[in-house]
């Protein structure tokens, strides 16, 4: 077993050279290949959110190894960037691993809808593709391609000690968008900036919309409904979330370096009270418990849409996949059983204090009070899917990317980001027909799974 982390240009010279490796095996003559036939490379592609997860992948693939003779499982850790542009890529050569890391929804349907990704329908059995949680989302068409991993909670920590210096109650943080903004001038007012983070790399406009724009909807199809064109970013209701964000700009809320900053650098500087409120993911909450202690704080953002959805905490689910140029699809589909296995379960826990999403894992062991205020409200409790992983993948770069940047740099405003959203959508829906098609059908699938 091996691991090493990869950037993109180097990855571009391994996957070239993998290739020539290939031609140099087919050109084996019988006998030589032979003495390969009883034992099987493997190889895992994998991602994590910060902290990642290494540990655990590292323990799977041995293990694995060690109860099944013959087989070794290579690990390569990819960029946060790239996770996904780079397999997309290794696919098309039909270079793929044999385990892929996925992200939810879309950005694993597109490489579904490109013949990319294998149907895990007849290689795993139901109960365990049901007890993984992958979520609707990871199915198209009757067929489910993922498992899933550990839950990715969307949510706002708050530094309850930048809270009391503020005179607000940091054990009932606020729950409407009034109170939000009366707690920010008492914020600012103390010295402390309110709110913010790193925007520099695009994701932290991507967690805002999942917070913000759901605020807006009835349900998930509202969201696909605005990206297909039947409903419209130019009404009010559905650029109101940009509107909201224009305001924290307006009255200098957040902090002045958020557009040099990228995501994770910035959200440290809650814990050391340099900002009073970030988004984050429940991982990144939860490293924060074992140096802050109860001093975290957590909230669903608060409430100024009247949509059916606001105020429901958010919820996702990292998972893995089968590609469908994958070498050894048996032996990959029993590695991805074996990571839902009792024992993988329970060593995820172990090894990093944050919990599996599979719905069999037992969460009495959860012991401390912060981390059960997480998992009862953001997982184990009614939530809401994360928009954000129905969105084009043209909507996150060209619309999201450009309005979040430019609202937070004061060069645009929210009505504004409603017609730019509007435009982009409309450009994606012209240029796309094949695309559109098949989100209509897992439009209308999901309609019926949520």
């Amino acid at each position: 077993m091996s691991s090493q982390k990869i950037s993109r240009r180097s990855f571009l010279k391994a996957a070239g050279m993998a290739g020539i490796g290939a031609g140099l095996m087919r050109g084996l003559p019988s006998f030589a290949s032979a003495a390969f036939q009883d034992k099987i490379d493997m190889s895992l592609w994998w991602w994590a959110d910060d902290p990642a997860y290494g540990k655990w992948v590292e323990d799977t693939a041995k293990k694995f190894g060690e109860q099944n003779a013959g087989i070794t499982i290579s690990t390569l850790q990819q960029d946060t960037c790239c996770v996904i542009s780079q397999f997309t890529t290794a696919a098309a050569a039909g270079e793929t691993p044999d385990v892929q890391f996925f992200f939810n929804g879309i950005y694993h349907i597109e490489n579904v809808w490109q013949g990319y990704l294998e149907p895990l329908n007849d290689l795993i059995p139901e109960d365990v593709r049901k007890n993984s949680n992958a979520s609707p989302l990871s199915v198209f068409d009757g067929k489910q391609y993922r498992l899933g991993w550990y839950p990715v909670p969307l949510l706002w920590e708050y530094n309850k000690d930048s809270f009391d210096k503020a005179k607000l109650d940091a054990d009932n943080p606020p729950k409407t968008w009034d109170e939000w903004m009366a707690a920010c001038d008492k914020l600012k007012t103390a010295g402390i900036t309110p709110m913010g983070g790193g925007l520099s790399d695009g994701f932290w406009g991507e967690w805002y919309l999942g917070n913000a724009l759901t605020q807006s909807l009835d349900s998930p199809g509202d969201a696909i409904a605005l990206f297909i064109g039947d409903k419209d970013f130019t009404d009010p209701k559905y650029y109101a979330f940009w509107s909201r964000l224009e305001d924290m700009v307006k009255n200098k809320f957040l902090n002045d370096d958020m557009l040099s900053l990228d995501l994770f650098t910035a959200i440290n500087k809650v814990t050391t009270g340099e900002l009073a409120v970030t988004q984050v993911v429940g991982s990144v909450a939860a490293s924060h418990i074992p140096t802050q202690g109860d001093r975290v704080g957590m909230m669903v953002m608060p409430v100024f849409g009247d949509g059916k959805l606001a105020g429901i905490p958010i919820s996702d689910s990292q998972g893995w996949g089968i590609p469908s140029a994958a070498k050894h699809k048996k032996e990959a589909a029993d590695v991805l059983q074996f990571m839902q296995s009792p024992e993988r379960l329970n060593a995820f826990w172990e090894m990093h204090n944050f919990f599996p999403i599979n719905s069999t894992w037992d969460p009495s062991v959860i012991k401390d009070k912060t981390l059960k205020q997480l998992y009862d409200t953001w997982v184990g409790g009614p939530t809401n899917v994360y928009i954000p992983d129905l969105m084009p993948t043209q909507f996150w770069t060209d619309a999201m990317f450009v309005a979040a940047q430019e609202i937070v740099g004061g060069s645009m405003t929210g009505e504004q980001a409603g017609e730019q959203n509007a435009g982009v959508v409309k450009q994606w829906r012209d240029n796309n027909p094949d695309l559109l098609e098949n989100y209509q059908k897992w439009s209308e699938e999901l309609a019926k799974a949520i």
